[in-house]
C-alpha cells in the first residue's frame, strides 16, 4: 500500500495476530492489556479507533467483524501491567478531522520523542511532522480536508529504582534502623542458621548477691536463701526484696548458676537446691559431714526450661545444724539467662 514520508519501521512490542472471516468479532489476545487504548488494534494495515473494539481480560471484541484475510488482524501491545499494582494509562490516541490546508493540531501534552502521528491510518515518519514543544504536532505537509489525523503520545515512566527479585537484592543500607519488627516475621521463620556469628541472646538475664548481712539457717530445714541485692537484671523479672525469685517472661531454655557459702558451729551436711515452682528441681551440692567439716562453699549449675509466664526459680539450702550464710557477693549469688528460645 502507499504511505507518505519514510518507511514505517517496526519495534519489539508483543504482537498478537488473528485471521478475519467476516463474521467473527470476538478473538482471544495472549496478554490482558490494562485498557483498550493500551493496545494498538489495525485491520488490513488500518489502525482502528478505540470506539470500534472493547477489551474485556483477554478477549477483544469488535463492533463489526472485520473482514477475511490471513493474518489479517493485529494487535500490538504498548506494554503489559504490572500484576497487582495500580498502574497509570500509559497510551493516548487523538483524533482529528483536518480542514483543508491545516497543519498544525493541538494535542494533549505528551512527552518529545514519545508520540505517533498517523495520517489517514498511515503511520508518518520522523520527518513529516514536527512534536518538540509537547503541546502540538506541525505536519510538514498540509492535510487536505476530511484527512483523520491521529497522535499517539505515551507516558514515560521510570524503574531505575526498582528492585529486582533476586536474593541479596536488599542490602543493610536501605533498612532503617528498627525498622523491621516481630509483627512483620511470620513465627519461627529466623532460626539459627539467620542468626550472625558472635551475635549474643537478648533475652531475660539476672544476677542477685547476698550483701547488707548474715542470714540466718535453721538446723534441719530447707530455707530459701535470700539473695537481696541485684547485680543487674535485664528485664525486671527478678525480685530482689519479697519473694526473692526469677520469674522470666520469655520461655525458652536458662542456664541457671546457684552458689551459697554457708558456716556453722561443728561439722554438718551441707545441701543446696535449685527450686522451680516451689519444690526441690535439681540438687546443687551435697557435702555430708566428713568432707565439709563446719564451713562449706556449694556452688552448681543447671539448663532449665521457664514456661515465660508461671514458672519460677528460687535457691535453697539445708544444713544439718544451724548455719549462716556469709553476705559475700563473691560466694552467694544466684543467676539465670536465656540460652535458647522455646
Amino acid at each position: 500500500m502507499s504511505y507518505i514520508g519514510n518507511q514505517p519501521t517496526t519495534v519489539a512490542f508483543l504482537t498478537d495476530t488473528f485471521n478475519g472471516n467476516g463474521s467473527t468479532t470476538a478473538f482471544t489476545m495472549s496478554v490482558a492489556p490494562a485498557t483498550t487504548t493500551s493496545i494498538l488494534v489495525a485491520i488490513t494495515g488500518v489502525v482502528q479507533d478505540p470506539s470500534t473494539y472493547s477489551v474485556v481480560g483477554t478477549t477483544l471484541t469488535f463492533s463489526a467483524a472485520p473482514p477475511s484475510g490471513t493474518g489479517n488482524i493485529s494487535v500490538r501491545y504498548m506494554g503489559i501491567p504490572a500484576s497487582g499494582v495500580t498502574t497509570t494509562a500509559y497510551r493516548t490516541v487523538t483524533e482529528f478531522t483536518a480542514t483543508a490546508g491545516q497543519t498544525t493540531f493541538s494535542v494533549p501534552s505528551y512527552t518529545v520523542g514519545y508520540i505517533n502521528v498517523f495520517r489517514n491510518g498511515v503511520r508518518l515518519g520522523a520527518a513529516d511532522f514536527t512534536a518538540s514543544n509537547g503541546t502540538t504536532v506541525v505536519l510538514v505537509n498540509a492535510a487536505s480536508v476530511g484527512d483523520l489525523v491521529t497522535t499517539e503520545s505515551f507516558f514515560v515512566s521510570s524503574v531505575l529504582n526498582a528492585i529486582p527479585a533476586t536474593t541479596g537484592s536488599v542490602g543493610t543500607t536501605l533498612i532503617a534502623d528498627n525498622s523491621i519488627t516481630t509483627a512483620k516475621i511470620a513465627a519461627g521463620a529466623v532460626v539459627q542458621a539467620d542468626v550472625a556469628t558472635n551475635v549474643g541472646a537478648t533475652g531475660p538475664t539476672f544476677s542477685a548477691v547476698r550483701g547488707g548481712s548474715t542470714q540466718a539457717i535453721s538446723s534441719v530445714t530447707y530455707t530459701k536463701i535470700q539473695f537481696n541485692v541485684e547485680e543487674f537484671d535485664t528485664n525486671n523479672n527478678y525480685d530482689n526484696t519479697t519473694n526473692y525469685r526469677f520469674t522470666p517472661t520469655v520461655a525458652g531454655y536458662y542456664q541457671v548458676s546457684l552458689s551459697v557459702y554457708s558456716t556453722t558451729g561443728s561439722a554438718a551436711n551441707f545441701y543446696s537446691y535449685i527450686y522451680k515452682n516451689g519444690a526441690i528441681f535439681k540438687s546443687i551440692t551435697n557435702i555430708p559431714t566428713g568432707g565439709g567439716g563446719t564451713s562449706a562453699n556449694l556452688t552448681g549449675s543447671a539448663l532449665i526450661y521457664m514456661n515465660g509466664s508461671t514458672d519460677y526459680l528460687e535457691g535453697y539450702l539445708y544444713v544439718s545444724q544451724a548455719a549462716t550464710v556469709l553476705n559475700d557477693a563473691a560466694y552467694n549469688y544466684f543467676q539465670a539467662s536465656l540460652v535458647r528460645a522455646a
